[in-house]
C-alpha cells in the first residue's frame, strides 16, 4: 500500500530540510513521483551536493533560508501555494545540541512553529512531521504510540515532543491532516553523523585503534534510509493528528556496528577502547525497543533487519 500520490495527480510540496540526510533521499523519491519540489534548507547540517543532481529539474527549487526567517518563508507559501508540507527540518545531532540547548530550541522546536504558523496563514492542510524515539524518554518497556507520561532525557527529545504538542493543538484548532512519524537512528547513503559515520572517520584517521562513546552495550534499532522513506510515504493524510513508530524489530550494539565498519573497511586487530558507563553522552539512551504492532497491522514493514541497515550503511559511506 503506498499513499503516494499518483504521477497523475501532482502536488506542489515543501520539504523542510530537504537537503539533509533524510529529506534529499524524500526529495529524490517524491520528484520520480511526479511532484514539484520547493527544498528549503539552511544547509547546517544538509548540503547542495545532496540536491545539486536536481538543479535542472524544472519541477525542483532550492530555496536556502532559515526557516525561522518569518518573511522569507511566507514568501516561499505565497508564491508556491503547496498542498503539503514534509517537516524534516531539525538539530539531528543530539550530541552537539546537548552541549548547547538552544540549538534544539532554535532549530528543532522553533522552525516546527515557523512552519505551522506558515500553515495556518496559507491554509495548508497536510503536514508528516519527523519526530523521534527519544520523545518517550528512557524506557525500558516496548515504545507505544500510545504511552503516556512521556518524559524526554535530551533537549533533542523535548523540542520534538513539545513540537508534537504544538502540532496536535494546529491540527485540532484549523482541521488538519497530519502523520507524525517516531522513527529510531537511521542510516544509510549520505550520512552526515552518528556511530557508522563517525567510526569511519576515526578509523581512516588511526586504523588500529577506534575510540568508543560508553561500554559498545548500548543497543538500538537502526532502519535504512530506504524503507523510512518507504514508511514516510505509506502514512495516509488523515484529519487530525495520526501518530505511527516506524522501525525494525532487531537491533545493534555500538560494538557490533565498530565489528561491522571494521570489517567492511578490512581491518583487523582493531584496538576498542571504551570510554566507560552505560550511555555514550548525556542524553543518550542506551536500550529501547519499538512496538510496531500499528504500522505492520497497516500493512507496512522494512525490509531491511538491523544489522543490515548497518552494513549497507557503511558500504555506501566508505
Amino acid at each position: 500500500m503506498w499513499v503516494i500520490s499518483p504521477k497523475d495527480i501532482e502536488m506542489n510540496i515543501l520539504i523542510a530540510g530537504g537537503a539533509g540526510f533524510i529529506g534529499s533521499h524524500l526529495t529524490d523519491v517524491l520528484l520520480e513521483a511526479g511532484h514539484k519540489i520547493v527544498c528549503v534548507d539552511n544547509l547546517c547540517l544538509g548540503s547542495e551536493n545532496m540536491i545539486k543532481h536536481h538543479f535542472e529539474n524544472p519541477c525542483f527549487s532550492f530555496c536556502k533560508q532559515n526557516i525561522c526567517d518569518v518573511e522569507k518563508l511566507n514568501e516561499v507559501f505565497a508564491l508556491n501555494k503547496f498542498e503539503r508540507v514534509y517537516h524534516l527540518a531539525a538539530n539531528s545531532d543530539i550530541q552537539k545540541g546537548g552541549k548547547n540547548p538552544s540549538i534544539d530550541i532554535h532549530d528543532t522546536l522553533e522552525t516546527t512553529i515557523c512552519i505551522l504558523n506558515a500553515m495556518h496563514k496559507h491554509g495548508v492542510k497536510e503536514l508528516l512531521f519527523a519526530s523521534t524515539s527519544a520523545v518517550y524518554g528512557d524506557k525500558r518497556e516496548r515504545l507505544q504510540e500510545t504511552a503516556g507520561d512521556l518524559r524526554p532525557i535530551s533537549y533533542y527529545g523535548g523540542a520534538k515532543l513539545a513540537s508534537e504538542a504544538m502540532i496536535s493543538a494546529f491540527a485540532a484548532m484549523n482541521t488538519m491532516k497530519v502523520s507524525i512519524i517516531r522513527f529510531p537512528n537511521v542510516v544509510g547513503p549520505r550520512l552526515t553523523h552518528g556511530a557508522v559515520y563517525d567510526f569511519i572517520k576515526k578509523l581512516r584517521k588511526n586504523p588500529k585503534e577506534l575510540e568508543i562513546l560508553g561500554d559498545g552495550k548500548q543497543e538500538k534499532p537502526y532502519i535504512y534510509v530506504a524503507d523510512l522513506i518507504e514508511a514516510m510515504l505509506f502514512l495516509p493524510f488523515e484529519t487530525g493528528m495520526n501518530i505511527y513508530n516506524a522501525g525494525v524489530e532487531s537491533a545493534t550494539t555500538v560494538k557490533k556496528i565498530a565489528d561491522i565498519v571494521c570489517e567492511e573497511m578490512g581491518l583487523k586487530g582493531v584496538e576498542y577502547k571504551f570510554t566507560g558507563g552505560s550511555i555514550g553522552w548525556p542524553g543518550d539512551v542506551p536500550k529501547f525497543q519499538y512496538d510496531l504492532s500499528k504500522i505492520h497491522s497497516a500493512g507496512w514493514k522494512a525490509k531491511h533487519t538491523s544489522d543490515e541497515a548497518v552494513r549497507l550503511a557503511a558500504k555506501a559511506t566508505l
